[in-house]
C-alpha cells in the first residue's frame, strides 16, 4: 500500500526557511513523480513543485521559482521541499501526492493524483 507522510511544517517569519519531507513507502520515489500541493484557507489547492521520476526534472510554480528547491533522496526514500524567503501569502497546508497510474507525471492539475499525504501547516507570521 503506497503511503505518504509529510513533516516540517511549523510558524515561521517572514524571510524565515523551512525544510518540508515527504517520506514514502509502497513504492520508490525515483520511479514514481511527486508533487508539492498547497492550500490555503478559502483558496483552491495550489501545485507548488514536482520532480519528475523520469530525469529528475524540477518545475515550480511561478509564485515561488528562486525561494523553493525540491529534490529527492533516493535512498531514504524521501523527497524534500525546501523554502526560502518565506512569505505570509506561503501560508497553507502542503500536501506531497503522486499519480499510482501515471508515475512520470508531473502536473499541477490535483485531479490528476491519486495518493496524498495528510499535509503539514506551514504559517508565515510575525
Amino acid at each position: 500500500q503506497a503511503q505518504l507522510v509529510e513533516s516540517g511544517g511549523g510558524l515561521v517569519q517572514p524571510g524565515g526557511s523551512l525544510r518540508l519531507s515527504c517520506a514514502a513507502s509502497g513504492f520508490t520515489v525515483d520511479h514514481y513523480s511527486i508533487v508539492w500541493f498547497r492550500q490555503a484557507p478559502g483558496k483552491e489547492r495550489e501545485g507548488v513543485s514536482c520532480i519528475s521520476s523520469s530525469d529528475g526534472s524540477t518545475y515550480y510554480v511561478d509564485s515561488v521559482k528562486g525561494r523553493f528547491a525540491i529534490t529527492r533522496d533516493i535512498y531514504k526514500n524521501t523527497v524534500y521541499l525546501q523554502m526560502n524567503s518565506l512569505k505570509p501569502e506561503d501560508t497553507a497546508v502542503y500536501h506531497c501526492a503522486t499519480s499510482s497510474y501515471s508515475p512520470t507525471l508531473c502536473s499541477f492539475s490535483y485531479d490528476r493524483y491519486d495518493y496524498w499525504g495528510q499535509g503539514t501547516q506551514v504559517t508565515v507570521s510575525s
